[in-house]
């Protein structure tokens, strides 16, 4: 997975992380008993990443150059094996962090 060249690439990839987690919320409620350990924290990660894509859609966000690893980060480190999508929650936090692949 690439690092986002434009704006809209970046608001596509949050996107799709609320779209994941969507999914696996979905998986939860098919067995609740066995995830139950991790829902306060898929719940959470829900919660921040909806925040992140409406502050992009209302124009609030803002990179953050060589700041701190956005707050959901810490969450898919305790529940990354439960999450085939951590891979994109890297890329958008890189992105964050270090901006948009303008150089490519």
């Amino acid at each position: 997975m690439k690092q986002p060249k434009t704006v809209d690439e970046y608001i596509d990839l949050v996107h799709q992380a609320v779209y994941e987690v969507d999914e696996l919320m979905s998986i939860i409620g098919d067995d609740s008993e066995a995830y139950e350990p991790i829902l306060p924290f898929v719940a959470d990660l829900d919660n921040q990443l909806r925040k992140l894509y409406d502050d992009m859609i209302s124009g609030r966000y803002e990179f953050d150059p060589n700041g701190p690893d956005l707050p959901f980060m810490a969450l898919a480190d305790k529940i990354g094996k439960h999450m085939t999508f951590k891979p994109l929650l890297r890329i958008i936090n890189q992105t964050h962090r270090f901006g948009l692949d303008v150089a490519a």
